[in-house]
Formats: C-alpha cells, sequence, structure tokens
C-alpha cells in the first residue's frame, strides 16, 4: 500500500519494537500487522476488523485476529504498549468517543498513532471535473456510511484532551501521478461509486467520464488528499 512506508517509519520513530503489545485497529489486508511482528519483532499485535478475511493467511504466533466491531462497548482487548489506526475513525461518526477510548487502553509509557485522510482544494478551482468528483465522492460517503474528513486535523487536540504527552502530527502526500497507485486507486473508486457520485447531484456520468480520463492523463496536476498522522504518548 502507498502509505505502508510511511505508517511503519512513524511506527518505527515510536518505539515498535521487541516486548511491544500491539493493538492494529482496522487491520484490513493485514500489512503493518505483518510489518510490526516480522520487522519491527513486537510480542503481540491483536488485529480488529469487522472483516478479518484477508488475515487467514497471516499465520504468526504472535498474532491475535479478532473480528469485531472497534464501536461495540462490549469489547475488552486490554492495555497495550502500541496502538494503531489507520484510515477508521474517519468513517465512525462516534470518533471523538473513540479516541478517548483507545486512548485509555494506553500502558504507561504506551504510544498511538491515527492515520487518516485530509485535502487540501485547490480553491482556486471548484468547477473542474477532478474537483466536482472528488468533491461528490465525499459527500456520497458521508451521506451513505457517515464518513467525516473534516475533523481530522484536530487529532492532535483529540490526544492532548486525552492527557497524553509528546503530542504532535505530520500530513503526507503521495504524489498523483497518471496511471500511477494513487491515481489507479481514485480511478477504481470512482468507477465502483459511479450510482452514488451521481446520486449526488453535483455530477453527471460526463463529469465522471472526464474526471477519470484526467486521472490517466499526462496532464494531471493535481494535490491529492493526504494522510494526516497524530500520536501522543500515555505518561
Amino acid at each position: 500500500m502507498v502509505y505502508d512506508p510511511v505508517t511503519t517509519h512513524r511506527l518505527r520513530a515510536l518505539g515498535a519494537g521487541p516486548g511491544l503489545r500491539c493493538l492494529e485497529v482496522g487491520a484490513g489486508t493485514g500489512t503493518v500487522a505483518r510489518w510490526l511482528l516480522r520487522e519491527a519483532g513486537v510480542a503481540e499485535v491483536v488485529a480488529v476488523d469487522r472483516d478479518t478475511g484477508a488475515l487467514d493467511e497471516l499465520a504468526d504466533p504472535g498474532l491475535r485476529v479478532v473480528t469485531a466491531d472497534l464501536t461495540d462497548d462490549s469489547l475488552n482487548l486490554g492495555t497495550f504498549d502500541l496502538i494503531h489506526a489507520r484510515f477508521v475513525l474517519m468513517h465512525l461518526p462516534e470518533r471523538r468517543r473513540l479516541v478517548s477510548r483507545l486512548a485509555s487502553r494506553l500502558n504507561p509509557g504506551g504510544r498511538i498513532l491515527l492515520g487518516d485522510a485530509v485535502e487540501l482544494p485547490d480553491g482556486l478551482d471548484v468547477s473542474s471535473a477532478y474537483r466536482r468528483t472528488m468533491d461528490a465522492m465525499w459527500e456520497a460517503l458521508r451521506t451513505t456510511i457517515g464518513t467525516d474528513i473534516s475533523p481530522v486535523p484536530a487529532y492532535p487536540h483529540f490526544l492532548r484532551e486525552e492527557g497524553l504527552a509528546d503530542v504532535a502530527a505530520e500530513l503526507y502526500c503521495p504524489p498523483l501521478v497518471a496511471d500511477g497507485p494513487l491515481a489507479r486507486f481514485w480511478s477504481g473508486t470512482w468507477q465502483r461509486m459511479r450510482p452514488a457520485l451521481e446520486a449526488t447531484g453535483r455530477v453527471d456520468a460526463a463529469t465522471v467520464e472526464e474526471a477519470l480520463a484526467y486521472l490517466a492523463s499526462p496532464g494531471l496536476a493535481e494535490l491529492g488528499p493526504g494522510m494526516l498522522m497524530a500520536w501522543g504518548r500515555r505518561p
């Protein structure tokens, strides 16, 4: 995944290493869990996701797979030395409460790393097919599954409110180049979401087609959505 190198670099800087008990929230395909176990050498990774089917092939004695919903208040997995959640909280309306809940599961000295999407749209470009399609996507996600990236820049403040120390954040925007990994990702996403995009009323079929062609064009020149990472330490 395009974000894995920057994620693992930050996890390493936060002390990911032997002896740690880690929580991987929204484990997905398991790339970060695999790195924690096999590269960082942590003692245990508890990998939580609603759908853990992709983790079946990740056999490791230090891996515990939990199929569960993070919003389930009865879910108690213990405490951890390192907690990581990437592209998860942005999809959950209860995100602020969940930040508090995750922070409360840190051992003394434990660290948490949260990563979610952010956008830095060009204020001079409000009518291009690309901009209108991207805006339609965020609106469709918000109205269908509750995705909201507007609070993401406040994550450092959320962590400070939880009493964490050494709070900081960084922003990573991978290059959006024609037919590159990120352009292909957005192209595939928009193609799958066509009906939902058009249902917003922001775009029609021709606009989406124009935006898709632009993603594959040598004329592509955009700062695509990035990822904000915020972290802190339990004193």
